[in-house]
């Protein structure tokens, strides 16, 4: 359970000396009491974050006595301890329980409106923005955390007043900056104290349970990798800093994937997964359901091997739920986050549209870490306060089809003065701005199967024998830079042809979805009443993060696809042996 009012009140086990009476006498019995009372207060405090406030209440103290004393500082420590487990056509391939605690340190000099953390214009790689992330010992000797968090914060400190010089130097040579906005946002101070837990995984069952997924690949013809993995991550954060911020979360998940892999006679490498998030055990599906999802993996990859090539082409496509979910974060998500509106190199994409209209007025986006289902669903994107110690806030981004504001962390840009709670990273790295789950909301929806005949009209309609379904898209990625065109390219996994006169979908391969984000948007014309989700995570600047993306099916007017790289390697020479003997492999 989870205290928003975590540390102790204030009871101060002296006896009061009631025969003292001075002023004097008064105030020294106060002080006396107060002290002990904060003793008492810190004894009651977790070991990781008596080290923590320790060393930053010293670490302030002594620091501010210097030429350039910082303004700012704040200790986040990543406790992770994992299980994961791999089955590979039948066989326990991984089977490993790991614990490791990693510190990041933020240590600002200079001040809200111009530190250490500046962007230096005309440097094509920088460094010293922030410390890595240094491994802690495991245990609770405090003694050997505050050694740690000591020499890590005198680093950052060398670190970030050499830099601030650097910054001031820059500023004066360069040109006016497009966005001068501070450096860090002023923000009340949060506390929260969850209580300790570890989520409870019934290892042997699943243990054997994905060895008995994975045996649904077991010796299928031109099956080159057939995998199920299963992690169980019970992640606590603590975060300390100099406003008064004492915080620690518990935030544990479960993730699985199920994952095959074919190869075409033409080189074309062909793989196709399954991903589930969940927040206990009893929310991911059964075992029947699993391997019924792993026999439908096995039966598509099959076809796709034998599927004919299909050729450039522009015209009208649907996206099911789950691949426009992956849309919409490879090409909007990432540009509505609010750090890459600063960036003197970013092409700041939709900073021109705040307050105008980007989507079809029946379209909302909103991302949402405040919640952790949808559709009676897990969703990866939750968390309760972001890793800079903000609560994590529901963000409506696009109303109606109009833009309405960014993703923030604590770093704000010209309209956004303060953190919405998407401060996030990967431990050892340094925050930025990040999503969370993506929701896309439709007010206007059309029966899903209608999509199909709407398809088959708007192809009418631009003389097209055939549009295309998405059913399932990998990933991709996006251009944000100016030296690049502003353009994205997806990679779909599953596509097939609707034929306009009725003739049954006929399943293709190796193209790409590409093309710029404003085009696309004003492409949409419809939305289904289905929604799908996607569960994965989310590599950028500040590493890897869980996100979600859900959204209901969408008929595009016009997409533009182009033919997909594949290797020139052969076929191996040899058959597998596992499909000649039955033998495991």
């Amino acid at each position: 359970m989870s205290s928003t009012n975590p540390l102790p009140s204030f009871n101060a086990r002296r006896r009061p000396f009631r025969s003292l009476r001075t002023p004097i006498q008064v105030a020294l019995v106060a002080l006396l009491v107060a002290i002990g009372g904060i003793e008492a207060r810190a004894q009651q405090q977790p070991t990781v974050l008596r080290a923590m406030q320790a060393e930053l209440q010293r670490s302030m103290a002594d620091l501010s006595k210097l030429d350039v004393p910082p303004y700012f500082l704040s200790y986040s420590i990543t406790e992770d301890r994992s299980l994961t487990l791999t089955a590979t056509f039948g066989v326990l391939e991984t089977d490993n329980a790991t614990h490791r605690r990693i510190l990041d340190v933020d240590l600002r000099v200079g001040n809200h409106e111009m530190d250490n953390t500046r962007s230096i214009r005309g440097l094509a790689f920088e460094m010293g923005q922030g410390t890595r992330g240094v491994r802690l010992p495991l245990g609770d000797d405090e003694t050997a955390l505050r050694a740690m968090i000591w020499r890590a914060t005198d680093r950052a400190y060398k670190s970030a007043a050499e830099r601030l010089g650097k910054v001031i130097t820059n500023r004066k040579v360069k040109v006016a900056e497009e966005d001068s906005s501070a450096d860090m946002s002023r923000e009340a101070a949060h506390r929260h104290i969850d209580e300790l837990r570890e989520l409870p995984v019934d290892t042997a069952t699943w243990r054997q349970r994905i060895v008995n997924v994975s045996k649904v690949f077991d010796a299928v013809p031109h099956l080159y990798e057939g995998t199920v993995s299963f992690t169980v991550n019970n992640l606590v954060k603590y975060v300390v800093n100099s406003e008064g911020s004492v915080i620690r979360t518990v935030e544990p998940i479960i993730k699985m994937m199920i994952s095959c892999k074919t190869k075409s006679d033409d080189g074309m490498s062909l793989p196709l997964y399954r991903s589930y998030s969940a927040y206990k055990q009893e929310n991911l599906p059964s075992e029947a359901e699993l391997r019924a999802d792993a026999q439908k993996l096995v039966d598509l990859v099959t076809r796709l091997r034998t599927a004919p090539l299909t050729d450039t082409y522009t015209g009208p496509a649907i996206l099911t739920g789950r691949a426009s979910g992956v849309f919409f974060h490879e090409i909007f998500g990432h540009r509505v986050e609010g750090h890459r509106q600063k960036d003197a190199n970013s092409s700041q994409t939709f900073k021109a549209f705040l307050n105008k209209r980007i989507l079809p007025d029946f379209i909302d986006v909103v991302f949402d870490p405040s919640i952790q289902q949808r559709e009676g669903k897990d969703i990866a994107g939750w968390y309760r306060y972001d890793d800079e110690g903000i609560p994590g806030q529901r963000v409506v981004a696009v109303e109606r089809g109009i833009f309405k504001q960014f993703l923030m962390s604590r770093s704000p840009i010209e309209h956004h003065p303060t953190s919405n709670g998407h401060g996030r990273r990967q431990a050892g790295n340094r925050c930025v701005s990040r999503q969370s789950n993506l929701l896309v909301h439709a007010h206007v929806t059309v029966p899903a199967d209608s999509l199909r005949a709407m398809l088959r009209a708007e192809c009418r309609k631009q003389g097209k024998d055939y549009g295309l379904l998405f059913d399932d898209i990998e990933g991709g990625f996006t251009f944000t830079q100016r030296t690049l065109p502003n353009s994205f390219n997806v990679s779909p996994l599953v596509v097939y042809k609707i034929y306009t006169d009725g003739r049954p979908d006929e399943l293709v391969r190796g193209v790409d979805l590409i093309g710029t984000p404003l085009v696309m948007f004003g492409n949409i014309v419809a939305a289904g009443d289905d929604v799908d989700i996607f569960n994965g995570t989310c590599g950028a600047e500040s590493g890897w993060v869980p996100v979600s993306a859900s959204s209901p099916s969408l008929l595009v007017s016009t997409v533009e696809v182009q033919k997909k790289q594949k290797s020139q390697a052969k076929l191996p020479i040899l058959d597998d042996p596992s499909a000649q003997t039955g033998a495991q492999p």
